[in-house]
């Protein structure tokens, strides 16, 4: 006969930690479209549709990985070992969104703006934002977790 563990799992708990989880897999998901989905890439008559493929490429990337990030950090879990690595799963997908665009500007020849659309570079802080507000929120749960055990 089977036995059944008794679940203490706290992912059904909002807290400030998994907000801000949530809130970076929500924007990963969309905001590559909002921030593409426009003149300056999508509809850059400039573009040849091998970088229109890329960037398709990418902005669904984008949404598979806030879909990750979401799912890791509100599934159920059998147990607090179970839910810390989870959330740390959370944590590194959330990211990796974030890091590669950031590091994309190490490549031969390229630029955070195209020419015709100025020299600003929002992607700095943007990107950098995101990778904060992930791993304060996985310091948050941990933290938390660690209080409850």
């Amino acid at each position: 006969m089977p036995t059944t563990t008794a679940t203490t799992s706290t992912a059904t708990t909002t807290t400030l930690g998994r907000s801000l989880l949530t809130l970076v897999a929500l924007s990963t998901s969309v905001s590559c479209y909002l921030a593409d989905w426009n003149e300056t890439h999508v509809k850059n008559p400039r573009w040849p549709p091998h970088a229109r493929f890329h960037n398709g490429q990418t902005m669904s990337m984008g949404l598979c990985l806030g879909t990750l990030t979401a799912y890791y950090t509100w599934r159920m879990t059998p147990n607090a070992a179970a839910e810390k690595d989870s959330l740390t799963t959370a944590a590194l997908i959330g990211t990796l969104y974030w890091v590669t665009g950031m590091s994309a500007i190490l490549y031969p020849g390229t630029k955070w703006e195209d020419p015709e659309f100025g020299e600003r570079s929002p992607q700095k802080a943007v990107f950098g934002t995101h990778v904060v507000l992930c791993w304060i929120g996985w310091w948050l749960e941990m933290r938390r977790l660690r209080r409850l055990s």
